[in-house]
C-alpha cells in the first residue's frame, strides 16, 4: 500500500512544482527591424501601396516570432512603428489608416466591406 501512495504523491509534488514554476517565469525576447517604408513618408502613397508595404513588414516581423517561439520565447516584443514606420504627415499617413465607422451607425464592416458608413 505504501508502495503505490509514494509515485502518486512524487507526481503531484512534481506537478505542483512545476506549476508554480511556470507562474513565475517566462522568457522573452525583443525585436526590431529596418522597417520598409516608401521612398517618400511625406509624400501620400495609395491604399494599396501603403497595404503592400505593411504586408512586407508583417512578414519579416511574423518570421522573427516564429523564430523566436522555436528558441523557447514566450512573450515577443515588436517596434511599436513595425508595421507602417514612422516621420509622416498628417496626409501621407492616411491610407496606412483603418475608418472605424460611429459606433451608431448599425453597420457590420465584415458582413459589407463596400458599404461607406
Amino acid at each position: 500500500m505504501i508502495r503505490s501512495y509514494f509515485p502518486k504523491c512524487v507526481a503531484l509534488f512534481a506537478f505542483f512544482v512545476l506549476s508554480v514554476g511556470a507562474l513565475d517565469t517566462f522568457i522573452g525576447a525583443v525585436y526590431e527591424h529596418a522597417v520598409v517604408l516608401p521612398n517618400s513618408t511625406e509624400t501620400p502613397v495609395s491604399k494599396e501601396e501603403a497595404l503592400l508595404l505593411m504586408n512586407k513588414n508583417i512578414d519579416v516581423l511574423e518570421e522573427a516570432v516564429k523564430l523566436a517561439a522555436k528558441q523557447g520565447a514566450h512573450m515577443i516584443v515588436t517596434p511599436e512603428d513595425g508595421i507602417y514606420g514612422w516621420v509622416f504627415t498628417r496626409e501621407s499617413i492616411y491610407p496606412y489608416l483603418e475608418d472605424i465607422p460611429d459606433p451608431e451607425v448599425n453597420w457590420i464592416p465584415c458582413r459589407d466591406p463596400q458599404r461607406n458608413h
